[in-house]
């Protein structure tokens, strides 16, 4: 009962981000109930129902993507103090997360499914004067396995996903045995290295020399030498621990990766301009896939995921050059907000980055009145975008969130809200001026083999 009150008392914002998913959770399952209707309808053409089923991985893949986006901004479900004293520890809101999102992608798929069978005709009537009769497979019935088997896709992956990424772990770090260095050199009161025994028949020669040296001149200076527990090693033969790394580490490091990023994007470049040396034959469609087309599909996946990779670098490069040549408080706040949320906010922008970019290359390549749009590929179009932006902004009220002491901290200092609020302008402003142009350069490159 208390799980049901905080699912059902929290904000507007946060129902209408469940809704988004609802929604995309719907369209998502209504291309997979449309593929069904297709292989249906033409049982021969097995191939080409394959491969429509085979592109709706992309949108199951951005509406769990989306799906996760909420779960982790869900003001309802994170841990706070005096929570686990009434049995809603890590664990029990975890299962909250991932029960919310179950009942919003459930929801979608209901909606899916009953607006697939009003279009079919099964409840009242063929609407639209049977328009989607034909890739519907009207008056055909549908087998009940494979119709719930599709609809319960994006439920369970979503679920799934959400249930590991938020599943609760240790605070404590992990206590990994030392590793010793200098083999040959025995530990301070404790066993000499490579088991012998302090003080047995193997513990003289060399090493004893060394530590009757060690003892002497020890006692010669007055400071008796304590004797160490037997478990415990010498720290100047350890490695650094994981705290002392910690500290090192500061909150604006330079995301890794950036340069096999932009290797990706260039190999990805690369192979689709060297496959447009040779335009495949018949014509490149979703449905139709000829082999000399796999070059081109490659392409897109490599400059893709170069693109998610690269924009977390590219982030921070963006906080970087926001506080170069003598910046004020302002430029400092937006350089710094961005240098540190630079992997958390890099990610999504990425790929909405990959999406625009796809999205420019398959309208160049469908820019022809023999191929224009059907209303599956608006649909799958509009749920990869619509999820793609809807978790950029998702991502940013999460980081809003995260900065929410800091910017307390700042109000309590003095600082002006107009400086705060400025300060999130220039960092949105500095992000579109970065990305818009190298987003769509790349789109340009990706698609100008398909112009020629």
């Amino acid at each position: 009962m208390l799980d049901l009150r905080l699912t059902r008392a929290a904000r507007p914002a946060v129902q209408l981000r469940r809704l988004l998913v609802a929604a995309a959770s719907a369209g998502t399952g209504f291309l997979l109930l449309s593929c069904l209707g297709y292989a249906l309808k033409r049982p021969e053409a097995a191939g080409s129902a394959a491969l429509r089923l085979a592109w709706c991985v992309v949108p199951v893949a951005a509406t769990v993507y989306l799906a996760l986006a909420v779960a982790r901004t869900d003001p309802g479900t994170r841990p706070r103090p005096g929570l686990s004293a009434i049995g809603l520890g890590p664990a029990r809101l975890m299962a909250v997360s991932a029960l919310v999102t179950a009942l919003s992608t459930t929801l979608g798929s209901l909606v899916a499914l009953s607006l697939f069978l009003h279009l079919r005709g099964d409840l009242t009537g063929l609407p639209f004067d049977g328009a989607g009769a034909s890739f519907l497979a009207a008056g055909k019935s549908l087998p009940l396995a494979a119709t719930l088997t599709l609809l319960a896709v994006v439920p369970v992956v979503a679920t799934v996903a959400v249930a590991l990424a938020l599943r609760p772990s240790d605070p404590r770090p992990v206590v990994r045995p030392q590793r010793r260095y200098l083999p040959f050199v025995r530990q301070a009161g404790g066993p000499a290295v490579g088991g012998r025994a302090a003080g047995g028949p193997a513990a003289g020669g060399r090493t004893g020399e060394v530590e009757a040296a060690g003892g002497g001149g020890a006692a010669g200076k007055g400071t008796p030498a304590a004797a160490a527990p037997a478990g415990v090693i010498d720290p100047r033969f350890t490695s650094p621990s994981l705290t002392d790394k910690a500290d090192d580490e500061g909150a604006g490091d330079t995301p890794a990766g950036l340069p096999w990023a932009v290797a990706l994007v260039a190999a990805g470049l690369t192979a689709q301009a060297y496959a447009g040396r040779k335009p495949p034959t018949p014509a490149f469609t979703f449905t139709t896939v000829p082999t000399g087309a796999s070059l081109f599909l490659l392409g897109w996946l490599l400059t893709a995921v170069g693109l998610v990779l690269a924009a977390p670098g590219l982030t921070h490069l963006c906080g970087r050059l926001l506080q170069c040549a003598r910046p004020g408080a302002l430029r400092l706040l937006a350089g710094r907000g961005l240098m540190a949320e630079a992997t958390r906010i890099g990610r999504p922008l990425g790929i909405l980055c990959a999406v625009t970019a796809a999205g420019y290359a398959v309208t160049t390549l469908y820019d022809s009145p023999g191929r224009p749009f059907g209303p599956l590929s608006a649909l799958g179009a509009l749920v990869v975008a619509g999820c793609a932006f809807a978790t950029l902004l998702t991502v940013a009220v999460e980081t809003r969130q995260g900065r929410a002491e800091t910017t307390d901290a700042l109000l309590r200092l003095g600082a002006p809200a107009t400086v705060l609020r400025g300060a999130a302008a220039l960092r949105a402003f500095a992000l579109l001026a970065f990305f818009a142009p190298l987003t769509l350069a790349i789109a340009a490159l990706a698609a100008f083999p398909l112009t020629r």
